[in-house]
This record gives C-alpha cells, sequence and structure tokens, in this order.
C-alpha cells in the first residue's frame, strides 16, 4: 500500500508548475471608460468608446473585475498601497502626493515590498516606469542630500527602487512631466528648462544612476540615447521591458528562475506625449473609437498603453517556457492589467457611470479596471476566442501582497512578534480562481470634494451582521480628515452602493438605522487606529493614553520604564522634557527611551512643539528603521500633512520606543 500511494502522487510531485512569472501594469489615470474591455458595464457608445484591442485580449484569456480598487485616488498613494500592502496615510501622507523634485522617500528600509517579497523566493525583479514613492539624492561630499539643491546628480541615489527590491530599473522619478527637463519643450520659468539650475527632476533613472547627467550642476544631456524626451518614453519604456524579459529568459543564470516585472506606465498621465510608434505600430493618430473614429491627443496617449501590453502578451504567447517544456511563457505567467486611480478627466465615457473621477473618495476615484489572466493557475482559460470570465467580487490593489505571498507558500510578516509589512492586505486568489470572498472592510483616501480637508476618506463595508442581523447592502460611510490625522470618527455621508451605485442620494441617520452608523462608526475607528487590518484583531477597545502633560492620565496598570537621553528627565507643564541645554523641551541631540513590560500595540503618538518650538526627528520601535516625526502643532509642509504618530504597530516586551 504504501508503495502504490508513493507511486499515486509522483506524477503530481513531478509536473505540479512551479512559481508563476508575474507581469503587473498599471496605467496611471485611467478609468472604467478608457478602455473597451469595460464597455458592456459602462454603456459607451461605439461612437464615444475607445478601442483598446490588447485590454479586450487579455480579458478574453482571463478574468475582469468590476469591483476592483484603487487605495487611493491619487498616484503616491496608490502605488505605495500595491508594494507594501498597507495604506499609504498609516504613513506620513495623509493625502495628495510626493512634491518637489525629491520627495523624500515614502517606503523604509526594512518595510517589505512586493519585489523584497518574490526576491525572497528566487525570482528576478524590474521595473520600468513611473516609481513616485521617493528618493533619496547624495550630496557632493558622499552623504545623503537633505534636498533637491544638496543633490549631485552624477553620483549614485541612495535610496531609489534598486534598495527596495528591484533588480532591473529604468524609469521616472515620478509622473513624467515633472521627472525632468524636456529639451524639445520651453517653460516659462526657466528654471524647469535644462540648465545648470533646473528644478524638475532627475532625468532618466537606471538603478541609482541618474543616466543624463552631465556633471555640470543640475544639467542633462540635451541629445543623444539619454536626453529626456517626453514623446519617446512609451517607446523607451516598452523597449526596457522586453531588454528584462528577453535577457531573464534566454540568460543561463536566470531562465531557471521566475520574473516579476512591474510596469507602472507614464501613460496618460498630463501632459499627454504619446510616442510615434512603439515596436513599429503606429502610436500617435492611431487611437480610433469602436466605429472607427479618429480621437485626440490623450486618447492616443491610452492607446500607447494597449500596444505596450499588446507587445508583452504577443511576448509570452511566442516565447518558450524554458522551466516547462511544451509550454508558452504566457501559459504560467499572471498577467495584469490595471490602473492607479480614475480618469483624470470627468468626462462620462472615461469614468464609466460612476460620481467623480481622480483626487475623489467618490468611486469615479478609485474603482478602475483590473484585468488578470493565469491559465495554469486556473485564472481564466487562456484562449483567446472565448469571451473571458466576469467577477463581481470586491477586491483592491493593496491585497496582491497577501495573495502573491499565498502563491509563493510564503507566510505574511507576524505583527505579534513584531514584524511589520502587508498590514492590510487580504489574499483574493479565490476570487481570482472564480470564487467568493469573505466581507471585509475598505478605505478609500483622498477626497477633493471634502473642501474643508481632502485627508477625508470613506470606508466600504458590505452585508455587516449587527446584533445577530445582517445588514444587507454595500455601504461607504465617509469622514472627515480627523480619522486619517487622528483617529477620530466624524462622518458625514453614507450611501448603499447597492441600490445607489452614482452615490446621488446619501443616507440621514435615523433611529432605523442608528445601529448600523454606530456599527461603522467602530468599525472604522478600529480599523484606523489598530495600525492595519490584519492587527484589528489584536487591538482591545481599553487602550491605555499616556498624557504626561495632564497628571490624571500618568497612571496605569501597565508597566513603562522612561530613560532620557542627553540629560535629566523631567515634568513640565507642556509634558515631559529633559533638563538642560537650551529648555526644558527635548532638544537637537536628546531623545526619550520608554519601553514596556509586556508586548503593546501602539496605536498613535502625538507629540507637541509648544508655543515658539520647532519640531524635527524620529521614532523607531524596537530594531525597525526610523520613521519622520511630524508634530500636531509643527513642522507642517504646505500641503498639511501634520497628524499623530501613528500606526506603528506592535512593540514587543522589553524593546524600546526611542523618540
Amino acid at each position: 500500500m504504501p508503495l502504490r500511494l508513493l507511486l499515486f502522487l509522483l506524477p503530481t510531485l513531478l509536473f505540479a508548475s512551479p512559481h508563476p512569472n508575474i507581469i503587473l501594469f498599471m496605467a496611471d489615470d485611467m478609468g472604467m471608460g478608457d478602455t473597451s474591455a469595460y464597455q458592456n458595464l459602462t454603456g459607451n457608445s461605439n461612437e464615444d468608446q475607445i478601442f483598446t484591442p490588447q485590454m479586450e485580449r487579455l480579458a478574453r484569456l482571463g478574468v475582469l473585475f468590476s469591483d476592483a480598487h484603487t487605495p487611493s485616488s491619487r498616484c503616491t498613494a496608490t502605488r505605495y498601497g500595491l508594494l507594501t500592502g498597507r495604506y499609504a496615510f498609516r504613513s506620513r501622507l495623509k493625502h495628495f502626493v510626493l512634491f518637489g523634485s525629491q520627495g523624500d522617500p515614502l517606503i523604509e528600509p526594512d518595510r517589505p515590498t512586493l519585489a523584497t517579497l518574490f526576491k525572497s523566493a528566487g525570482y528576478s525583479t524590474g521595473i520600468v516606469g513611473k516609481w513616485h514613492v521617493g528618493l533619496r539624492y547624495t550630496g557632493s561630499d558622499g552623504s545623503p542630500a537633505a534636498a533637491w539643491e544638496d543633490a549631485d546628480l552624477s553620483k549614485p541615489l541612495t535610496d531609489c527602487p534598486s534598495d527596495h527590491g528591484f533588480d532591473f530599473a529604468r524609469y521616472t522619478s515620478r509622473s513624467h512631466g515633472t521627472s525632468g527637463p524636456d529639451p524639445t519643450r520651453k517653460y516659462g520659468n526657466k528654471a524647469k528648462n535644462n540648465s545648470p539650475i533646473q528644478n524638475v527632476g532627475p532625468g532618466h533613472l537606471h538603478g541609482n544612476i541618474a543616466v543624463g547627467a552631465t556633471g555640470k550642476g543640475k544639467l542633462l544631456h540635451k541629445d543623444g540615447p539619454n536626453a529626456y524626451i517626453l514623446t519617446k518614453l512609451g517607446s523607451r519604456h516598452s523597449d526596457h521591458a522586453a531588454e528584462f524579459l528577453s535577457t531573464h529568459v534566454s540568460g543561463k543564470d536566470t531562465q531557471n528562475n521566475p520574473f516579476f516585472l512591474y510596469y507602472p506606465s507614464n501613460s496618460n498621465h498630463g501632459p499627454y506625449t504619446p510616442d510615434k510608434t512603439i515596436s513599429g505600430i503606429p502610436v500617435t493618430g492611431a487611437a480610433k473609437t469602436k466605429s472607427g473614429k479618429a480621437m485626440g491627443v490623450r486618447y492616443d496617449y491610452i492607446y500607447e498603453n494597449d500596444v505596450a501590453l499588446g507587445r508583452l502578451i504577443t511576448y509570452l504567447q511566442s516565447t518558450d517556457d524554458p522551466r516547462r517544456p511544451g509550454h508558452k511563457l504566457i501559459d504560467n505567467t499572471i498577467v495584469i492589467f490595471t490602473s492607479d486611480n480614475g480618469a483624470e478627466i470627468s468626462a462620462k465615457t472615461a469614468t464609466g457611470p460612476v460620481r467623480s473621477n481622480k483626487g475623489s473618495a467618490y468611486e469615479g476615484g478609485h474603482r478602475v479596471p483590473f484585468i488578470i489572466s493565469w491559465p495554469a493557475g486556473g485564472v481564466g482559460d487562456g484562449n483567446p476566442r472565448t469571451p473571458g470570465k466576469l467577477s463581481s467580487e470586491l477586491i483592491a490593489l493593496q491585497d496582491l501582497y497577501a495573495t502573491f505571498s499565498t502563491i509563493l507558500g510564503k507566510c505574511l510578516p507576524d505583527p505579534q512578534k513584531g514584524e511589520k509589512g502587508a498590514e492590510d492586505s487580504f489574499n483574493i486568489l479565490p476570487a481570482l480562481k472564480g470564487g467568493q470572498l469573505p466581507s471585509r472592510p475598505l478605505f478609500h483616501n483622498d477626497h477633493k470634494e471634502f473642501k474643508i480637508d481632502p485627508a477625508a476618506m470613506a470606508l466600504r463595508l458590505d452585508d455587516p451582521e449587527i446584533n445577530g442581523k445582517v445588514w444587507k447592502g454595500q455601504w461607504k460611510i465617509f469622514f472627515d480628515g480627523e480619522l486619517a490625522r487622528y483617529g477620530k470618527a466624524n462622518s458625514y455621508e453614507l450611501y448603499n452602493l447597492a441600490t445607489d451605485p452614482k452615490e446621488a442620494q446619501a443616507i440621514l441617520p435615523q433611529k432605523k438605522n442608528e445601529a448600523l452608523f454606530r456599527h461603522l462608526h467602530e468599525v472604522a475607528l478600529l480599523q484606523r487606529n489598530a495600525g492595519g487590518h490584519r492587527l484589528a484583531s489584536l487591538a482591545k477597545q481599553d487602550a491605555v493614553a499616556y498624557d504626561w502633560s495632564s497628571p490624571q492620565q500618568k497612571s496605569s496598570s501597565l508597566e513603562s520604564k522612561l530613560v532620557a537621553s542627553g540629560g535629566k528627565l523631567i515634568e513640565t507643564p507642556a509634558g515631559l522634557g529633559i533638563e538642560g541645554n537650551q529648555s526644558p523641551r527635548v532638544n537637537g541631540g536628546e531623545a526619550i527611551k520608554i519601553t514596556f513590560k509586556q508586548d503593546v500595540l501602539i496605536e498613535s503618538i502625538a507629540i507637541q512643539a509648544g508655543n515658539g518650538g520647532s519640531c524635527g526627528g524620529f521614532v523607531k520601535v524596537g530594531n525597525n528603521a526610523p520613521l519622520a516625526i511630524y508634530c500636531v502643532d509643527a513642522d507642517n509642509d504646505s500641503r498639511e500633512q501634520h497628524s499623530n504618530l501613528s500606526d506603528l504597530g506592535v512593540l514587543k516586551a522589553g524593546k524600546t520606543l526611542h523618540l
């Protein structure tokens, strides 16, 4: 019997598919109406609908999702969420994007990313396109540059995609129009033109090198292969993607390993700069409606994505898989096409039949195309002649981290062990394979319609069970910026997307729905303040507050130890300080270290500069990398990122919280 059992299992063991290859293609600023793959859902007429045959091709091979979302309605925050499996509002970025020619890195050095996840499983990793989660340049003395003004572009960067898991990186620092001076364009602001004092960016980046640097201040090469010409970005990134794939598949040292290609395209973010051709296929002037009518330059730029995607699919379909003799690469490659947020224009033909567009927490800001194919994994059938499959399951881009971890057989970071990573990521593999997912909370961040504070956000929760009763519906409740900034739930709108998908009529709080409102508030507070969806089960309602400016809140049953570094710890009317030096505050070179005798989940830390004080520094949780401190009353930038310092995770017993 043991022998017969072994013989029965052996074929499965021998022929099980190896880890899949991954291509993750993400457009910029593209609504559901911007692809004909979604025409049946958007209702666009043939006279209005742009024809995207390659996106339709991918949909026939796989699965098209109608309820897919980005974690934010803007590019930086979505890229952060996609790469880390964590909402960006849990970082220092409460709304908007990283701006300025540097944009300090948003991902700390020890935070896991999709690229480090895949590298841990033996993958070759590559990125082509738009990074936009922050860089750190190097100064002329070799130390990390504090700002763009200190940067020496002839020196390797200190922090870039290569430091977050990517072996191969050919990219722009942020949106292409602000990533470098185009020598073919003249700006009214002379500092933006290509000169030693230009201040729009480093141009093309290869790994940690600004390849266009001339060594003459910030002046970049004005011609040649590394000149930063906006209308040539489409073919440049597509050619680099082809280079990464062909080099990997043909290389003796790499062809037996899987690959991960992250392709965050610059298209179709403004300015609209479509390339003339990609791999010989016309782009400029080539966009057509389904009825055959020529379209404008914005649609050429969208069509550029379609051509680039088609080139990848054709390569996969025509290339033998070196790890699976007799199969083409397409069979065991996960191909995903999506967008970082909704359309940048408000036309319903672009956004689809939903409310608002980019920059909004209404559906048009974050409900996006999501098309996926993986024949060997049962995600679609891989047959280009079938109509493909449709799923209405609720998914989000930050879920890809947990999903890929499941596919690779890798455990997610364990917060109870003090590990960080993928705090807001859920495994959606069952949905990709045609199954159903359990109800889960989902936040949408950045809401331009709330003029008082665009850090406002929404929570989506379907069919919640409250006191034994299931409240059927797709409930979406909006909160002002206090939730993201300070963990306080002040709601102002509620919709049921199941009956009101256009978010046209807000539901008023009444006695009959009082339990629903109360439950949604409780869920929002728990999910926000626990530091991550996956940490919510660790959080308890009996939180302990330490406020050293209030004698009533200093006592607690939680045993702690405080140590001052740089002087004697003292209590002042404003809170804790350190005696000596300039003032009874915590000054430069001084620190407060806190330890507890049991594991604690840190919800937030509020630090005040006080009248006349300034604020700047870092917090360090255990052995983790330091995080910049933002005070509640100082140290703001022009985009008002003030908040509690929150979402720090678990501090293990005996480990130090270093302020």
